[in-house]
């Protein structure tokens, strides 16, 4: 008696651990949404305003709240991880447990969602400097969590280091067949979020769309 109760037992608690995952199926190569073509992007590019940046002492990541709740328990990193990785399963409280994220920026792809980072296309430090300054915490807050556009990607996590704050005139992406989305995804959420850009940054886009 005491064992046939054990197996239907057993089964009951290996169902109800299973219901807490959730596995989410996206292409190896999943990427952020709105990215414009090259012309698209040449055009927007020729419309934003040409400045200095400003106001760069000031900066305070503290400014942009970020990693917001998305839904239910699952904030603005972990949905990035689910919506770019493949085969992603996430536990009870959203965090990825298991699945694949390739990298764009550098081709490289990982197992394990420690190694992966959400990279903000458009840097935070940079995105004050040309006119979040001037925002509302609210803006910056919704800038910091942007899903709607190519803002947030799923990269390795030394690539995202090695970026830092800088703009594309001082760091492109290691994989040259790269370069050219990235720059149409830059330019897409300077003109998006209504940001300035610099002379040596607006020349540099410009060269990198020559390329696309």
């Amino acid at each position: 008696m005491h064992r046939d109760r054990t197996l239907p037992d057993a089964l009951t608690l290996a169902c109800a651990a299973a219901l807490t995952l959730t596995v989410t199926a996206q292409p190896a190569t999943a990427i952020p949404p709105n990215i414009p073509s090259a012309s698209t992007a040449a055009s927007r590019l020729a419309s934003l305003v040409v400045s200095a940046e400003s106001h760069g002492s000031t900066y305070d990541r503290a400014l942009f709240p970020h990693w917001t709740t998305v839904s239910g328990s699952c904030n603005t990193r972990e949905e990035v991880l689910k919506r770019d990785g493949t085969n992603v399963v996430t536990d009870s409280s959203c965090a990825a447990t298991s699945g694949s994220w390739y990298s764009p920026y550098d081709g490289a792809t990982w197992t394990a969602a420690s190694d992966v980072d959400i990279d903000h296309m458009v840097p935070l430090a940079e995105a004050w400097a040309s006119g979040a300054w001037s925002w509302t915490t609210a803006r910056r807050q919704q800038f910091a969590n942007d899903l709607g556009g190519p803002q947030l990607w799923a990269v390795t996590d030394n690539v995202n280091q090695s970026k830092s704050d800088q703009d594309p005139a001082e760091w492109q992406p290691p994989r040259s067949a790269e370069r050219c989305r990235y720059a149409r995804s830059w330019i897409q959420v300077k003109w998006y979020w209504n940001l300035t850009v610099d002379s040596s940054e607006k020349s540099a886009l410009n060269s990198l769309l020559s390329a696309c």
